[in-house]
């Protein structure tokens, strides 16, 4: 049986040199020293041998299996360093090799017809001015011609903070009193880009925040006449030469008198379809001469001077060029929508 033990002893001695993985080296430890291996077999039969020869039995198989532990140790950490020498070999970085692209970002599709916008309206000669966000009530409404329990304040659901008179603003006309103000009693042409914001309910049509751009001339001599040869001029630059133009009598409580304008239908050319209910034509924007009153409460005298506005929506005329069925695509986050732009 001790002849047994030392070739068993030597076996493993020879296996384990073969073994150059961990699941490799993993066998080999179940086989020999493990609780069911064959060292421990042989350990537990040692009652099987006469008397006189269980000592000098035992005493060698625990020699073996202490010799048997040390080896695997030393295999263990041996394996471990090559394992690990090749992670380093197979992840190691060839700084020869040409950089990845890094992904870069885009403007967002209403950004960037914002942006078309201000570039005409820039090359007509009006400058971007910016107002506040948060306004107050008077200038939100009374300023321009809506005082309180005016009905024309049910065109716009408002936002209120917790502060008596704080509103969030419903549109950009506000921008009209900062912007006179500011330059009476000279001559404007400014364009006032921002975000707005009204109570409404959430539809494909409508949005709880969106982007408006106010426009405002004021001068001594500034008629009906020159505004609809304005806008026609900016919606032929923005949506092309050969869209048809036409002017609706409309109300605004701050204009006087007040129009919509319309274009001619970028998806069917005027032919009629679901986009534009079949009428041929779309509603790109507001707008009228400046209301005497709002002159007024601007620091000019309407005596002397007269004004046109107008505003319009860049996610609204997105819509119309690239024919987009809900606005709620804008604010989605989507990259499958945003990446087509």
């Amino acid at each position: 049986m001790l002849d047994q033990l030392e070739k068993l002893y030597t076996n493993a001695c020879n296996e384990i040199e073969t073994a150059t993985s961990a699941p490799a080296l993993q066998d080999w430890e179940s086989r020999y020293i493990g609780r069911n291996g064959e060292i421990k077999v042989l350990l537990r039969s040692v009652g099987q041998l006469p008397a006189e020869q269980r000592a000098a039995f035992g005493k060698r198989a625990n020699e073996i299996r202490d010799e048997l532990t040390a080896l695997h140790s030393r295999r263990e950490e041996l394996i471990r360093q090559r394992e690990l020498a090749h992670s380093f070999e197979s992840g190691e970085i060839d700084v020869t090799l040409p950089g990845r692209p890094t992904p870069m970002g885009g403007i967002h599709p209403a950004n960037q017809t914002l942006r078309e916008i201000t570039e005409i309206w820039a090359d007509m000669g009006f400058q971007v001015f910016r107002t506040r966000e948060v306004e107050d009530d008077e200038t939100n409404f009374e300023l321009l011609n809506i005082p309180q329990h005016h009905p024309a304040r049910d065109m716009w659901d408002t936002f209120h903070t917790t502060t008596p008179g704080v509103i969030l603003r419903t549109h950009t006309s506000p921008g009209q009193i900062h912007a006179m103000r500011h330059f009476a009693p000279g001559p404007i042409r400014v364009i006032l880009p921002g975000m707005c914001y009204r109570y409404e309910q959430i539809s494909t049509r409508k949005e709880i925040q969106f982007n408006q751009v106010e426009g405002l001339a004021v001068g001594t001599n500034i008629r009906l006449s020159d505004l609809k040869g304005t806008m026609t001029s900016f919606l032929h630059r923005m949506l092309g030469e050969d869209k048809k133009v036409r002017f609706r009598s409309s109300y605004f409580p701050f204009t006087e008198p007040s129009m919509e304008v319309d274009v001619e239908c970028i998806i069917c050319g005027g032919q009629g379809c679901s986009v534009c209910k079949y009428s041929g034509w779309l509603e790109v924007a507001g707008c009228g001469m400046v209301h005497p009153v709002v002159l007024r409460n601007g620091g000019y005298d309407p005596a002397t001077h007269s004004g046109f506005a107008f505003g319009m929506g860049p996610e609204r005329i997105t819509m119309l060029k690239h024919d987009i069925k809900d606005i709620r695509y804008f604010w989605g986050n989507d990259l499958r929508f945003l990446e087509q732009f």
